[in-house]
Parts: C-alpha cells; structure tokens; sequence
C-alpha cells in the first residue's frame, strides 16, 4: 500500500446552467474562465484544510485540455496561487482520466518522501470546444474544477493497487484534431472549423469498452485476492448516460456505484475527482472504506484504483 491521504479538497462551478430536458449541465459565462474556476477551486481546498499555499511543494496539472501549448498549465496555475514561490509544477494529462493517473503517479513520489503535500488540479471547459451540430456530445459535457490536497501518511490508508491500460483502435473516436503541429492553426477556415471543435464516436467507444473493460475488471480484483463485493463504493468517470450499462456489464450493481451524469454531466478530468468529492461530503464514503476509481479516457485508455480512505 502506497501510505497517501486526501486532506482536503476545493470544487469550482460555473454559475451558468442549462438544461436538456431532466440533463442539468454547467457551462462558464463571459466573465469566467478555466484559470477562474481553478483558482477558486485552489482557495477553496486550501480554506478546507487550513492551510496556505507555502504549505504545499509541488503543483501538478491534471487537465485533459491545457490553457495554451507552452508553457504547462501548472506553470499558469502556479502564477495565479504562488507566484513569487519556487515550487515546483507540472501538468499530467491522460485526459479524462489525467486525475487519476496524476495520483496513481504523485503518490509513489510522496511514498519515497520526495515530496510531502501535493496540490492536484483538474479543470476543462468543454463548453469551448463543442460542435453544436454533434447533439451527443454538445448534452453531454460541463465545465467545472477540483482540487485535492494529497499528503503522505502512517495511517493504514492509500492506495492499495492501480492499473492503466491503452487500446489505440479507439484513439481516432474522441478527439479534437485541430490545433497544434498536427493539423495547425494556420489551416483553420470555415470549412475546416469542425476540425478543432470536439469530436466523439460514442457507440465506437462504448462497444471497445464493453469488450475490454470487464475481463480488466476482474484480472484487477483477482490480482488483489478481491471480489466486487468487497469494495464499498465504485467512483466511475461520468462518461456518459450509458454508464448503467457498463456497469452491468462490469458486475457492478446499482447503489454501488455513483451516477451523476444528470445532475452534472461530463466534466472530463475533473469528473471523478468531482463525484469523489461530492461522495465525501454527502458521508456516501466514510473513513476505512475501500473505494475503486475506475474511468475511460480518449486513447481509449482506462484506469482502475484501489484505495483505502
């Protein structure tokens, strides 16, 4: 077990919302921007946890989509909550699941004591990037942002295991083609403005992950000496309205995992990190739990944790 906690965490929604039909979704108005939201997310984990931002020593991003190519998007946060301090910063993307993989990744770096208390970020404002003309995709998404304190520990908690795996024949279903060295934007026209707008082949999707997800499921928990059943609670990514499906499919019974995908939608890398949250406060999760965060990412990549709370 990697010995890491979550001492506090700070949310961040925009005050738009919109609906579509019973789907509540939140997307940032004129005044409002990704750095706005993250720095509020930022403020509001560090009031959590009573702590200032001289506390922390490294700032790492977890953002499917940065603030501009160069320089990372950890460098602008930092500039926004610790400017003149020379902690270090660094962005980790996987999109959706860039949270994830972000944890998986600081915490053997908390375990080896190279650093003592990590502030992780994740944000996206798909509201950006969205092709009206892809209704899927254009009902499905919101913006928000989250932040998580996480710190080394003696407790007997943290992460008990972790697994990520990559399936390229869906890297070409979710995706936004424009925009760098790819396709520059030197090329952008009104003929070709669809190309760096949001792009999402959700029935492709949802067929690789039936058929690769549940047999990675279970070679994970076996591994573990685990069963479904001895997980209390499965914080998945919000990835779509289809996600009672492929729970089933995984062997995941309702009321054992968390859909918020009406009430929130899509928030791409802050989805989990944002469910975890709201579980936190509701008491859904309590302490000694074991929970297993689980989401797919465009790649297609998927990422599974085990961690004790």
């Amino acid at each position: 077990m990697r010995k890491i906690k979550i001492r506090a965490y700070g949310c961040a929604l925009p005050e738009k919302i919109i609906y579509f039909k019973n789907q509540k979704r939140y997307k940032i108005g004129a005044k409002e921007t990704q750095l706005s939201l993250i720095e509020k997310a930022v403020n509001n984990a560090l009031k959590n946890a009573e702590l200032s931002i001289d506390d922390i020593d490294c700032i790492v991003s977890a953002c499917a989509v940065g603030l501009q190519p160069i320089p990372c998007t950890a460098a602008l946060i930092h500039e926004r909550v610790a400017k003149g301090k020379d902690i270090p910063a660094l962005d980790i993307n996987t999109t959706c699941t860039s949270f994830m993989t972000t944890l998986d990744t600081m915490s053997y770096l908390l375990e080896a004591g190279r650093y003592k208390r990590i502030l992780i970020v994740s944000a996206d404002v798909p509201s950006k990037a969205l092709n009206p003309n892809q209704k899927e995709s254009y009902e499905l998404f919101s913006d928000g942002a989250v932040a998580y304190l996480i710190e080394k520990t003696d407790e007997e908690i943290g992460i008990i295991d972790s697994v990520q795996k990559t399936w390229s024949e869906g890297a070409h279903s979710t995706e936004i083609r424009g925009g760098l060295s790819l396709y520059h934007p030197q090329n952008y026209t009104e003929k070709t403005k669809e190309e760096y707008m949001f792009d999402m082949n959700g029935k492709k999707i949802l067929s690789l992950s039936i058929k690769e997800i549940p047999e990675l499921l279970n070679n994970f928990l076996r591994k573990n000496d685990l069963k479904i059943e001895d997980i209390d609670m499965v914080i998945p990514h919000q990835a779509s309205i289809a996600m009672p499906l492929v729970m089933e499919k995984m062997g995941i019974k309702k009321g054992k995992y968390i859909d918020e995908v009406e009430e929130y939608g899509n928030m791409v890398s802050a989805s989990v990190p944002m469910v975890l949250a709201h579980a936190l406060e509701k008491n859904i999760i309590k302490k000694g739990n074991t929970l297993l965060l689980i989401g797919t990412a465009a790649g297609l990549t998927t990422n599974m944790i085990i961690m004790k709370i």
